[in-house]
Formats: structure tokens, sequence, C-alpha cells
């Protein structure tokens, strides 16, 4: 009788850890093209000592990973076409998602990062 309660108990709260968390990204809009905008997503990250593990120019996605501590990796998502692209940045650190505040200094850096030639 109390086996079933207990398998119960155990199942729910493992569901609980499996539940995904919803985040939102930092976002910014740039008036020039994807491919330029994670060009320099790409320099810009690098030169802040993140070391680039992938990168798709065609699907407009790349993955950073901070290489001191405290370790954690971005995404990177170019969407747009021609001369206007929006950028959005996500930060995970041991699998779960960073506030957006946490990307902040890069969002600002790359609004202002010379190699967009804006």
């Amino acid at each position: 009788m109390m086996r079933p309660s207990i398998f119960l108990l155990l199942v729910t709260w493992l569901a609980g850890c499996a539940t995904p968390v919803s985040v939102s990204p930092s976002e910014l809009d740039l008036g020039v093209s994807p491919r330029k905008a994670l060009a320099a997503s790409a320099e810009m990250l690098m030169a802040r000592g993140y070391v680039i593990r992938h990168a798709d120019d065609d699907l407009g996605r790349l993955e950073a990973v901070l290489s001191r501590w405290p370790g954690y990796r971005v995404h990177v998502r170019i969407t747009g076409e021609d001369d206007a692209s929006r950028v959005s940045l996500v930060a995970f650190r041991g699998g779960r998602p960073l506030p957006p505040r946490t990307l902040d200094a890069l969002v600002a850096d790359l609004r202002d990062y010379p190699a967009l030639g804006r």
C-alpha cells in the first residue's frame, strides 16, 4: 500500500525537474545584413574571451562558451533580410538559462561594435 504512493511522489518530483524553463532573449535590432551581424557577433564574443563552438551562417546561429570563470554559454540567433537584422542572445550555465540582464554588457558592446560599420 505504501509503495504506490512513494512511487507516485517520486514520479511527480522528477517530472517537476524535467519541466523546461521559458526564457526571454535579449534582443537588438541592427541596420546591417544578417551575415554581417553574425560575423560581428562572433568577432565581439571572441574579443571578450569566448570560444565559438558552433556557427552556421545559413541558419543564422552561433554558440559561444566563456573560456574563464564563471563559465557559461551564449546562444546567438540572427533573423532578418537585406539590411535589417534582429540579434537574439540567451545565456546558459549548467543547462539552466540565465536572466536576460546577464547579457546587457554584450548587447551594448554589439550595438557599438566598430565592425558593424554603421
